[in-house]
């Protein structure tokens, strides 16, 4: 955990958006939340920077909280993520819904039951998480796990911001060359542009979604074996979170993605380990280097209260309060007396 340690998660600044771009080169076809275009994601980071800053106004919808994760000596930023407080609203959000259609002849004795997958519009949608990414060289022993668990301490610190129901977009079954076998089969023949194109221009404008889309349900068993294959399925580099999150509690019930097709998983937010197991104490005591290291638990913990920070390390949960190793202390730039929330950096099995 010494690395992850020396790493920290913090609010989004305008000043870190040229690091935010050279980060967004480094990501693969299909993760349209960190996106390459210069003036888009510094309209994400301007709506990110206005939430974090209107926080206290009730009267606010929050339309986005993107945090980054830094190198604290070098102020390098190697990994991002990101809350949408609720999806919907003017801009509807999309997505299909699987379905079972049972199908019988009482003459012929027969009996089959179809998957079939129905248009969802939804205007007052749940809270979703996303814009995970982390620079290979830092991803194992933990850090990734830290990045894409903080948003849920965000979450159990501020509840009121955020909706009852979670859920996270997973990327699909996309190839190195950015072509998708479900959209190949379906949306191709409806949009006549290929997959990179209409995922990047939903993110300006949604209203060819609406125009565009069949309106009809669609079965699955007509669609071409690879297309039927990708449906709920993730991208290989997208496979650890996905585990990562289904760890958390978060669950593939009956929702696609329209354009590939891949997994939206779901829970409710209090279910998600991290949030509901998760415990606030004060800091009684700070180790240069724990003695009893047994003692210890890896977990993630994050300031209360003030800016806030997350990081992974060593932590010491006592009656009177917490102890946390040096590490930890100085990434969350707090002291004894101050509050931190913390949860196991994995589930106990």
């Amino acid at each position: 955990m010494s690395q992850a340690a020396q790493l920290v998660v913090r609010p989004v600044q305008i000043d870190d958006l040229t690091q935010l771009n050279e980060l967004a080169q480094l990501t693969a076809t299909g993760l349209t939340t960190l996106p390459r275009d210069a003036a888009l994601m510094e309209k994400r980071v301007r709506q990110s920077v206005r939430s974090f800053s209107q926080m206290d106004d009730d009267s606010v919808q929050h339309e986005l909280f993107l945090f980054v994760m830094e190198e604290k000596q070098s102020k390098q930023i190697v990994g991002t993520c990101g809350i949408v407080p609720k999806v919907g609203g003017f801009k509807p959000f999309y997505a299909y819904q699987i379905r079972t259609d049972i199908h019988k002849s009482e003459t012929l004795q027969l009996h089959y039951e179809h998957q079939v997958l129905y248009l969802l519009r939804e205007h007052d949608g749940p809270t979703e998480i996303g814009s995970l990414f982390l620079r290979s060289d830092y991803r194992g022993g933990g850090v990734g796990r830290v990045l894409s668990l903080c948003r849920f301490l965000f979450m159990a610190n501020y509840p009121e911001l955020f909706e009852s129901e979670v859920i996270a977009e997973m990327r699909g079954v996309i190839d190195a060359q950015g072509n998708s076998p479900f959209w190949e089969a379906l949306g191709h023949h409806f949009f006549g542009i290929d997959f990179p194109n209409a995922d990047m221009l939903s993110l300006y404008n949604k209203e060819f979604i609406e125009k565009l889309m069949p309106r009809h349900p669609i079965y699955v068993a007509l669609l071409p074996a690879a297309a039927q294959a990708s449906i709920g399925a993730v991208h290989e580099l997208t496979a650890p979170a996905r585990r990562l999150l289904e760890s958390e509690g978060l669950r593939l019930r009956d929702l696609v993605d329209i354009f590939e097709a891949g997994p939206i998983l779901q829970c409710k937010r209090a279910e998600i380990r991290a949030i509901r197991d998760s415990r606030v104490g004060v800091i009684v005591e700070i180790l240069e280097t724990p003695a009893v290291l047994g003692a210890f638990r890896k977990c993630i913990a994050t300031t209360v209260g003030t800016t806030f920070r997350a990081a992974g390390g060593l932590l010491l949960q006592r009656e009177d309060g917490v102890v946390v190793e040096r590490a930890l202390a100085d990434a969350l730039e707090v002291q004894i007396g101050d509050s931190v929330r913390y949860v196991d950096l994995r589930a106990e099995i």
